[in-house]
């Protein structure tokens, strides 16, 4: 598996460089970023497997980036690292509250962050997988309300699907799907709602998925991942 992905948020110069050169020693691929509006772009633009965020920066503070990385399409369930001066329960509170996931309390150095990376590159990994995509060429049957719509997927993950379909699906239309996988055969069935359309291609996430489906899945994803 590749190294991870890294976004690391962070205004004060010596503090970014230190956190960018630790994480590429410990083989991640880091993309710096110092300012909230930049990395807001970027979690729009691409998947992490990791964010590490300041919490007190100009233009953007790190609660409200937070909240905009659990709203977008990419990185919803990216584990996020507050790092902050700040030890304050209210703070570890709210930032809990909004969708944090760990936290790196400053001065940053290098023991305390390796030491953290280590204990956290679990969850990360196990995120990866999750969101896996590969490729899968199959006929898809969208169903919304009255609408039966056929498409062709483009690609498959555990938590949904790109689709190639005519349709006049939006963001936000629930739709219940229904194709096959190729070698198994098994028929899968579950329901999406639509996040993105771009021309006569649609991202649905999955929101409902019996057991056997969720299992014949990760069981396809794991077979085009290591082919014999």
């Amino acid at each position: 598996m590749s190294s991870l992905k890294l976004l690391v948020v962070e205004d004060d110069a010596p503090s970014l460089e230190l956190m960018e050169e630790v994480l590429t020693s410990l083989k991640a691929q880091v993309l710096p970023v110092n300012d909230g509006r930049n990395a807001a772009a970027r979690i729009n633009q691409e998947k992490f497997d990791g964010i590490f965020l300041d919490l007190e920066m100009p233009n953007m503070h790190g609660f409200d980036l937070t909240r905009q990385v659990r709203e977008s399409s990419w990185n919803r369930s990216t584990p996020i690292v507050i790092v902050t001066g700040r030890d304050e329960r209210s703070t570890m509170h709210q930032a809990f509250a909004i969708g944090a996931n760990f936290f790196l309390q400053k001065p940053v150095d290098r023991q305390r962050l390796t030491t953290l990376f280590r204990a956290v590159r679990g969850a990360m990994l196990e995120n990866r997988r999750r969101h896996v995509r590969v490729p899968l060429r199959t006929d898809v049957l969208c169903t919304s309300g009255s609408m039966s719509i056929p498409g062709m997927t483009w690609n498959l993950s555990h938590g949904g699907m790109m689709i190639d379909s005519t349709s006049p699906l939006r963001p936000g239309d629930v739709v219940r799907l229904s194709f096959r996988l190729p070698m198994s055969g098994e028929q899968i069935d579950g329901v999406g709602v639509v996040v993105w359309v771009s021309e006569n291609r649609q991202g649905i996430r999955f929101t409902k998925m019996t057991p056997h489906g969720t299992s014949a899945i990760m069981n396809f994803i794991a077979e085009v991942e290591q082919p014999d």
